[in-house]
């Protein structure tokens, strides 16, 4: 098979095209003919060696996959050959032409469910829901929402899901122009940091109160600075480091009023629990019946992942990029 290599850190310029043997898939699980790839903030970092959770290298890249089921391994049962799937496999390897997979985190995609938006969801769609549900306990009306890098994969997902449950959502980007999608889908204000400041902003909006519950995932100094704007009891949760690793005093960012302050990764909501099934039925049905919109921005060929990586660090990309197989 071909796939897209990575034999040392660095710049786009180490994604190499190779010829590959084809993966044959382990007890508990399956192999799937690739059609889409999805692209993720998450694998600038693995190429850069800069992801927190441990990879071995070299390494096919990518974390989020839709296609076709070709194969079982030995055990998986509730799925068969030809059923049309989305998954995210968590050590890489989704782009190729085949990649495996575990089959307890499979997600079964309906007729209406596209195999490009296949791709271009389950990382950052339910990287939100389980923000907002499972870490939250329940967006809804009366709480307000604020979504840093609101104009990103993740921060329009968190929008839409936000909104759609009655809540509030303000949001920040730092590039003029990702804005208008937000607003679009739902965001009723939108912060450019490089214009405006956003700790008065957010305060404002608030009437002084500060958010029910803040996203970030910039880290950094932007991740100190919505401790400020996080009300008494209020929540923060952090989801990336696009700006730099978060600071070493979080302790005593919560202390001042008693703020709750959550790192999340998806992968360590247990595929066996009742929340992550929840969280597939909620999208999934969302994006079937047309109200969770999963914007995409581009799909680039096998041979083109280096360009694909270079226009996502651009920052100017207000939806999903795509890998084609």
């Amino acid at each position: 098979m071909k796939a897209v290599v990575i034999h040392a850190l660095g710049g786009p310029e180490q994604l190499t095209l190779a010829d590959m043997p084809d993966p044959v898939p382990g007890a508990g699980e399956v192999l799937i003919d690739v059609a889409y790839a999805g692209c993720n903030w998450a694998d600038t970092q693995v190429r850069q060696g800069l992801y927190p959770h441990p990879m071995t290298y070299p390494m096919v890249l990518g974390f989020e996959v839709s296609g076709t089921v070709s194969a079982l391994g030995p055990g998986v049962s509730g799925v068969k050959v030809g059923d049309r799937v989305a998954t995210f496999p968590e050590k890489g390897g989704a782009y190729a032409e085949k990649c495996v997979a575990s089959a307890a985190g499979l997600i079964r995609l309906p007729d209406p469910v596209g195999l490009d938006v296949g791709a271009a969801f389950p990382i950052q769609a339910l990287t939100a829901y389980h923000m907002m549900w499972t870490v939250y306990g329940g967006v809804g009306p009366g709480d307000t929402v604020l979504v840093n890098a609101v104009g990103g994969g993740v921060g329009l997902m968190c929008t839409q899901l936000a909104t759609h449950a009655g809540a509030r959502v303000i949001g920040t980007t730092g590039t003029p122009g990702k804005e208008k999608r937000a607003l679009d889908y739902g965001a009723a204000r939108v912060v450019v940091t490089s214009q405006e400041d956003f700790e008065k902003a957010v305060l404002d909006f608030t009437g002084g109160r500060g958010v029910d519950l803040a996203i970030d995932s910039y880290g950094a100094t932007m991740l100190d600075r919505t401790f400020n704007v996080v009300k008494k009891l209020g929540h923060v949760i952090s989801i990336g480091e696009a700006e730099g690793q978060p600071f070493k005093n979080i302790r005593e960012r919560i202390l001042p009023r008693s703020q709750t302050f959550t790192r999340l990764h998806l992968g360590h909501v247990d595929h066996d629990l009742p929340q992550w099934q929840a969280g597939i039925d909620h999208v999934v049905g969302a994006i079937a019946d047309g109200w969770l919109r999963v914007p995409i921005e581009g799909v680039f060929p096998l041979a083109e992942a280096a360009e694909m990586h270079r226009r996502l660090e651009g920052r100017h990309v207000a939806g999903k990029l795509l890998l084609k197989a």
